[in-house]
């Protein structure tokens, strides 16, 4: 069996001192990086995503000089700036393929994200063959949504461990989960899933 890891969007805008920053975001990233360099021999296929807007325009109507902050944002993850690039905490060593989503347009989803060599997500998991995917990232009820409710939809097998999850809000983060859950995904931790192996 083969299973793949997808971090979706843990990037200095997203962590505790950025544009739309998420409290527990650098906890967050530091745990990843834990997890993952523990974990690594048992993925397939490790892929990470960034937001990756333009610095010109409002990206499709994403960012907005008076945001409402549900469909519309002030300027984050600005390609090349230091708000787009990953948290310091963030150790992106064992990632495999680099995903970047947006690029002029909304984006939320891992799934809407293209390598360098112009492969997405679903191009990686066709590739190797992959059903079971493990998401883990920022932000809970934005993109980890998003993307757990894309894999569904595409008939994965999904987990989303919440302890390497952060969110906006709490209420609309629990929501998120259990919409993925009811939609067919498993909400676990990492040491459930890997019966709390180091």
């Amino acid at each position: 069996m083969t299973r793949a890891l997808f971090i979706v969007d843990v990037q200095n805008d997203f962590t505790e001192h950025g544009a739309l920053g998420v409290v527990g975001g650098d906890a967050v990233a530091r745990r990843i990086s834990t997890f993952l360099a523990a974990h690594r021999g048992e993925y397939t296929l490790v892929a990470a995503s960034r937001d990756w807007h333009d610095a010109e325009g409002d990206n499709g109507g994403h960012f907005a000089a008076e945001p409402d902050f549900v469909d519309t944002w002030p300027p984050h993850c600005v390609a090349g700036t230091p708000g787009a690039d990953y948290d310091d905490g963030f150790d992106p060593t064992g990632v495999d393929v680099h995903l970047k989503k947006g690029q002029g347009k909304p984006a939320y989803s891992l799934f809407e994200g293209v390598a360098d060599d112009g492969r997405t997500a679903t191009d990686l998991l066709t590739e190797r063959g992959t059903l079971d995917i493990d998401i883990v990232g920022i932000a809970t009820d934005y993109c980890v949504r998003a993307s757990a409710l894309d894999a569904l939809a595409a008939g994965r097998r999904v987990r989303v461990f919440t302890d390497l999850i952060a969110g906006v809000h709490a209420d609309s983060s629990a929501a998120a989960l259990a919409e993925i859950g009811h939609a067919g995904g498993e909400i676990t931790t990492s040491d459930a899933a890997t019966g709390g192996r180091p």
